[in-house]
């Protein structure tokens, strides 16, 4: 198990460091960002792990706050938990910075994209686990986003199965939105 729990931390290490190195800051949100990575029978946040603090823009740089522990990330470790029980294999995610803009390159990089409308949300459900559900009946798609509500910033998710993979598509969309008016 600690094996195990060792090759998770490694591989978020890995994929942040991609990100640090060639990721456009713009796609930060003002949230923050995290990328997570869960176990293979990951059942809790505490079984997810990702970056303490998350990762902010320090001006123009991609800068993660803390180090990649279990349990660092509440919010995207929802949605790969969530994301897990309609596909085991996708273990990691990240949230991104939406913008209109990028909507049409997430179709020119021809990843499968879907959303959820917050409104639509039944009282009493905690919004990533109905809005990320919601999306995967047909199975888990690449891009998961919604355009906010009344105090919450609207939010781009990109998943896959491992932090590297996860790292490497954002990576795809930052080299496409260099021009973009974000």
């Amino acid at each position: 198990m600690m094996q195990e729990r060792g090759k998770v931390i490694d591989r978020v290490e890995e994929a942040v460091a991609l990100l640090v190195e060639r990721m456009d800051a713009r796609l930060i949100p003002e949230v923050g960002m995290n990328i997570v990575y869960a176990l293979p029978d990951a059942r809790s946040k505490e079984d997810v792990a990702g970056v303490l603090g998350r990762i902010v823009r320090l001006g123009e740089a991609v800068h993660p706050v803390g180090e990649i522990a279990f349990g660092a990330s509440d919010h995207v470790a929802r949605i790969v938990i969530t994301a897990m029980r309609f596909d085991p294999r996708i273990r990691s995610a990240a949230n991104i910075r939406f913008s209109e803009a990028i909507l049409p390159e997430l179709d020119n990089l021809l990843f499968e994209v879907c959303s959820f409308d917050r409104e639509n949300e039944p009282v009493g459900v905690q919004t990533m686990d109905w809005g990320v559900a919601s999306c995967c009946k047909e199975g888990v798609p690449d891009v998961i986003y919604d355009r906010g509500a009344v105090g919450k910033e609207p939010m781009i998710r990109v998943l896959g199965e491992d932090p590297v993979t996860v790292a490497q598509n954002i990576l795809k969309l930052s080299n496409r939105i260099i021009y973009a008016q974000l």
